[in-house]
């Protein structure tokens, strides 16, 4: 996840791991996401990953925080419009 924000804020972005994880562990104690141990890689070579699903709270949630963005958006670029 972290080379993926890396990779689409055009490396302007930079997330460390251990802040990834710190996240997630509030997201899964808060009911958003929830987490899950699966094998993964080749046969003889697999390796334990923990892998993280969203809730359908953590959807709920996506979609309010999403609609608070928007609307300070708005009042940012109502602000920068005037000036």
């Amino acid at each position: 996840i972290s080379k993926q924000i890396k990779q689409l804020s055009d490396e302007k972005y930079i997330i460390k791991e251990t802040t990834l994880y710190s996240a997630f562990t509030r997201m899964e104690k808060n009911g958003y996401i929830e987490s899950f141990v699966a094998e993964a890689g080749t046969e003889g070579n697999s390796k334990r990953r923990t892998y993280y699903r969203i809730t359908e709270a953590g959807i709920n949630y996506y979609k309010e925080k999403c609609e608070e963005w928007n609307l300070t958006k708005d009042v940012i670029e109502k602000f920068i419009e005037n000036n």
